[in-house]
């Protein structure tokens, strides 16, 4: 399901998405609104489960979390109960950022963000611990070209 989304509302967005700290006051003159308008609009967004939430982008180099581990995983089974099980475990795991379940020759993509390789180990030794797999591969990132970049919005009135 999509939301029809006019050109002020993509301007409001591509801002948020920039910086969604910035004050209302701030953001209403970038987007040419009154403030009022301007707060009507991003509660409405809000409410609609457009904006999910406002977070923060840390530097993971400065907070010692440098290694980035993507990791695919093929497994045999494919029942509710055990995609349950499955995504309890994933999400018990701090280190795991992003979790997907994909197309193609693996079913599962995990984003794993840590410290080092015997952290990595230790996340690594955690996911294998408890529920049954076929096939896990890590892909250890070299460095970070492009990020949290914004999603690419267009009108759709």
């Amino acid at each position: 399901m999509s939301i029809k989304l006019d050109k002020v509302d993509i301007r409001l967005l591509q801002e948020l998405q920039k910086d969604s700290s910035q004050s209302q006051r701030s953001l209403a003159e970038k987007i040419n609104l009154s403030q009022n308008a301007c707060w009507r609009r991003v509660k409405a967004l809000q409410d609609a489960g457009v904006i999910r939430q406002h977070t923060v982008i840390l530097d993971r180099d400065l907070l010692g979390a440098s290694l980035v581990v993507f990791v695919m995983i093929r497994t045999r089974h494919h029942s509710t109960q055990w995609l349950t099980e499955f995504s309890e475990h994933i999400s018990s795991i701090p280190e795991v950022v992003d979790f997907f379940r994909i197309g193609g020759e693996y079913d599962y993509m995990l984003k794993v963000v840590t410290q080092d390789l015997n952290s990595f180990d230790t996340v690594y030794r955690r996911l294998i611990a408890t529920v049954e797999l076929d096939t896990v591969t890590s892909f250890f990132a070299m460095e970070a070209i492009e990020e949290q970049r914004p999603i690419t919005l267009t009108p759709s009135v």
